[in-house]
C-alpha cells in the first residue's frame, strides 16, 4: 500500500490539521525522528502555504487546531504544538498549548525546530559578521584552518556547503572539507 494511501486511510481522506478535502498532499514533518507514516500527515493547500509561508498566515484558518490537536497520529500533533507555539501572540492559541498534552519524545520532536523557544533563550549560530546560520547554508572560510587527525589545512575562501547546526553549542557548526567531516568554529566563517 502507498504511503498517499495509508494516510488518506489514517485521516479518512481530509486534511488532518483542519479537515478540509480539497488539495490533499503528503507534507514530510521536518525533523522527524520518525521514518514511513508517522514521520508525515496529510494536508491541504492551504495549510501547506501557511506552514510554509508565515506570510501568508491567516490566525483564524488555524482556531481548527482545537480539533486537531487531540489526533492520536504524533505527527499531526508535532505540527498543531508548532502552530499553536507560532500564533501564540494571537492570545487565544495559549489556552490551548496549556491544555496540550505530548509525551516526551513527541515533545522532543515539535521542539527540534525551535518553533515556540523564547527568543532570548534560543541557541544562535552567528558567522563572523554575525549573519544568522541556519542548517542547510553555505558558508567560507576566513582563515586557513589545521584539521585535527585528518592532517591538512583547510585553506581561506573553501566553501562549505550544506551547514548542519551544533544544537547545544553556539560556535560550532559541522561541514564537508575535502571530503572530510569536520566541526568548524562559526567564528571563522562568513555566511555566503
Amino acid at each position: 500500500m502507498s504511503k498517499l494511501k495509508e494516510l488518506q486511510d489514517r485521516s479518512h481522506t481530509t486534511c488532518e490539521l483542519c479537515g478540509a478535502t480539497d488539495n490533499l498532499s503528503i507534507y514530510d514533518i521536518p525533523e522527524s525522528p520518525n521514518v514511513g507514516l508517522d514521520s508525515s500527515i496529510l494536508i491541504c493547500s492551504i495549510c501547506k502555504d501557511q506552514i510554509e509561508n508565515v506570510l501568508t498566515m491567516n490566525p483564524n484558518h488555524w482556531r481548527c487546531l482545537n480539533d486537531s490537536m487531540w489526533s492520536q497520529a504524533p505527527g499531526v500533533q508535532v505540527m498543531a504544538y508548532r502552530m499553536l507555539h507560532r500564533l501564540k501572540s494571537e492570545g487565544w492559541p495559549q489556552d490551548l498549548i496549556d491544555m496540550l498534552y505530548l509525551d516526551d519524545d513527541t515533545l522532543a520532536w515539535a521542539k527540534a525546530t525551535g518553533e515556540g523557544d523564547d527568543e532570548s533563550t534560543k541557541i544562535k549560530h552567528l558567522d563572523s559578521n554575525g549573519a544568522l546560520l541556519n542548517a542547510g547554508d553555505n558558508v567560507v572560510l576566513i582563515k586557513d584552518l589545521n584539521v585535527k587527525g585528518a592532517n591538512f589545512t583547510a585553506k581561506r575562501g573553501t566553501a562549505v556547503r550544506n551547514i548542519s547546526l551544533v544544537h547545544d553549542n553556539p560556535e560550532h557548526i559541522e561541514g564537508k572539507v575535502s571530503g572530510q567531516h569536520i566541526v568548524i568554529l562559526t567564528k571563522f566563517v562568513k555566511k555566503s
